[in-house]
């Protein structure tokens, strides 16, 4: 492993978990979107990581949950059908919570790996430099 392999590691967790944070916070923020019958419902996203071979993570791709979504009787709702349906996000909020931490805390572990890489480069530079 190379000097500068440690920072090129922690630098793509910091990009992964980014990622991560706003799929999350695109979720949430549409948790109570509600469409017709006719349309699809919002479809959550789900983000799919893997090691790259530098030792790292890459986002791999983006999966989607499905676009039937639910369907909720609301009769008085402007958006209902004839029956009284309309359509919301196939969704558990308290999973996207939950993961919301876990991102929020792998990202903070990233960025302390980064801070303290960067911290140990500056020592042994100034050591060299005596």
């Amino acid at each position: 492993m190379g000097a500068f392999d440690l920072l090129n590691i922690a630098s793509s967790g910091l990009g992964m978990h980014q990622t991560w944070l706003d799929a999350l916070g695109r979720n949430i923020a549409n948790a109570n979107t509600i469409r017709s019958t006719d349309e699809d419902a919002f479809q959550a996203e789900m983000i799919i990581a893997e090691a790259d071979a530098d030792g790292g993570v890459d986002v791999a791709g983006i999966a989607v949950t499905d676009p039937e979504g639910t369907l909720v009787h609301s009769p008085d709702h402007p958006l209902a059908d004839a029956d009284g349906y309309v359509r919301a996000p196939a969704m558990d909020m308290s999973k996207q919570m939950t993961e919301l931490v876990m991102a929020q805390r792998g990202f903070q572990a990233s960025a302390q790996v980064t801070k303290t890489a960067q911290d140990t480069y500056s020592a042994a530079i100034q050591i060299g430099s005596r």
